[in-house]
Parts: structure tokens; C-alpha cells; sequence
């Protein structure tokens, strides 16, 4: 940033920079070039969060295209604000810890995890199951908690895991929030497959979430992950419903009697948990 005397040099000077604030030509350059490299740093970022390898900027110029002189300034940048890590045997970069600061920044600060989670442990413990706690996020949702069972066989999720809300118990319970229209609008054209089980015929997903309204719960077998089966019910603290919580079990250890039992479980919790978050005045 210039020092006072700099920005004094020159009435010529001064004259541009007014200029500049005032939305000339200036303005408009430097507004355009800052949101690039605004956006540019984020899908750098949102590129590191998609894989687990460690990239190079060769890979990334394949991947997303970038020119490599902005590309080598913007991991430069990125490295030395510790949003990245440096391999420097082998040149390559990976998400730093910055990453997590804010990431757990973002649960710190939300007023709805606290009550999610003591509502989590008591399920986990009425029921025996792993619990979750998830938010729609698009076509996807997001996990922002978990309860792992004691004698969990199967870790299906992690905080900040992302998956498709049409292949998810968590995710079909929050997409039932919306009408048939909306839903269309909002999942890409054609619906990928996680496992073989998976609901990719947007009639069956239609069907099944027109079930969940009816039964107020969701659920899925090895639809997400396969050896497992999960059920899910919205938080109605908000409309459209945009939480919901989860438990997932083995598919082989439970019977479908029990599975509808936990789903009710899970029913009169979340809406207990909808009356006391209303009453806090979260929203």
C-alpha cells in the first residue's frame, strides 16, 4: 500500500486514483483482475478439497486450466497464507491447515451444532447406532457431525464429506422438503451412481420421497455406501427443512422392522429438537 507522501506526488496522480473511485476505467480494471484472481483461488482451493493426492502445478494447468504465470502467483500466495502445503521434493502442493481453521470456524460459529450434537448422543445411545448431523448444500449435503457407535465396523462419513443428496438417507429426507419442480431444478441431469444400489431414475427418487413425507423419515440400503443402511429425518426448525439427522448400521445386523423403529426414533427426536431450537429463536 503507498505511504502518504506517494499518494501526495502528484495532483496527475491523485486525479486517476479519484478517478478510479469514483468507477472509472481504473476502478473497472482493478474490480475485474481482483475478482478473477478472487475466483480463481477459490476453485484452486476447491480443487485441492476434491482429491487426496498431492498436485503439481503441471497437474493443475491440465486440470483447470489456468495460465501458468497467474497459476505459480496464486499457489505462491496461497502457500504463504498456509491455505497450501509444499512438498518440495517433489514440487507438488496439497490443502494446508488454514483449510481447517476456518472449516471448524464455520461449526464454532454455527448456533444449531451444539444443540444437533447432544441430540446426537442420546440417539447414539437409545439406539446403538453411528449418528449424524448434515446440511443440504445444493445437490449435496455436508456432514457437520458425527457420533461413531462403539462398536462401528463401517465409518461412512467424516466432518466436511460431501455426498449426492439422491444417494443419501440424509440427503432424500431433505430433498422430500422440496416439490417435484424444484427438485428437478436442482440435481444435475443425470443422477450418478455411488453403488449399485443407488436411485438414479428420477421417477423412483419422485416415488421415494413422496414415501418420506408420508412415513416422516427416510431411508436407505446400501444406496451410499455399500454394507450399510441408514435412516434419516429432517430438523423442522426451517422451511424448507434444510438439517437433518441420521443413523447408519450394518445392512446385514438389522431387519427392516428394526430399521423403522430406529426411523422413528429419529422422527421424535428431530422434531423435539425443531421445538427447541424454534424456542432459542435459531433459525
Amino acid at each position: 500500500m503507498p505511504n502518504k507522501g506517494e499518494r501526495a506526488a502528484s495532483s496527475g496522480t491523485a486525479a486517476k486514483a479519484a478517478n478510479g473511485a469514483a468507477g472509472g476505467p481504473a476502478a473497472g480494471a482493478a474490480e475485474s483482475g481482483g475478482v478473477k484472481s478472487a475466483r480463481r483461488a477459490i476453485e484452486l482451493i476447491e480443487a485441492f478439497a476434491a482429491t487426496d493426492a498431492w498436485l503439481s502445478p503441471s497437474d493443475l494447468h491440465t486440470g483447470i486450466g489456468f495460465p501458468r504465470s497467474s497459476l505459480h502467483g496464486l499457489l505462491r500466495t496461497l502457500l504463504e497464507a498456509g491455505w497450501l502445503e509444499l512438498d518440495q521434493s517433489s514440487g507438488r502442493y496439497r490443502l494446508g491447515v488454514r483449510a481447517l481453521i476456518c472449516g471448524t470456524a464455520y461449526l464454532d460459529r454455527d448456533p444449531v451444532v451444539p444443540y444437533a450434537t447432544e441430540t446426537l448422543e442420546k440417539i447414539r445411545s437409545e439406539t446403538g447406532c453411528t449418528t449424524h448431523f448434515a446440511r443440504r448444500n445444493g445437490a449435496e449435503v455436508v456432514y457437520l457431525e458425527t457420533r461413531e457407535a462403539k462398536r462401528s465396523t463401517h465409518l461412512v462419513s467424516r466432518v466436511g464429506r460431501t455426498l449426492p443428496a439422491h444417494a443419501t438417507a440424509l440427503g432424500k429426507a431433505l430433498l422430500a422438503e422440496l416439490t417435484q419442480e424444484e427438485i428437478d431444478q436442482l440435481l444435475p441431469a443425470k443422477l450418478p451412481a455411488l453403488t449399485p444400489r443407488t436411485l438414479v431414475s428420477r421417477a423412483d427418487l419422485h416415488a421415494e420421497c413422496a414415501r418420506i413425507r408420508e412415513s416422516g423419515y427416510a431411508s436407505e440400503v446400501e444406496e451410499g455406501t455399500s454394507g450399510v443402511r441408514c435412516v434419516a429425518a429432517v430438523i423442522p426448525y426451517r422451511i424448507p427443512g434444510t438439517d437433518a439427522l441420521s443413523c447408519s448400521m450394518p445392512a446385514a445386523e438389522v431387519t427392516d422392522a428394526e430399521a423403522a423403529r430406529i426411523g422413528e426414533v429419529l422422527a421424535d427426536a428431530t422434531a423435539d429438537l425443531g421445538r427447541r431450537l424454534r424456542r432459542a429463536g435459531v433459525r
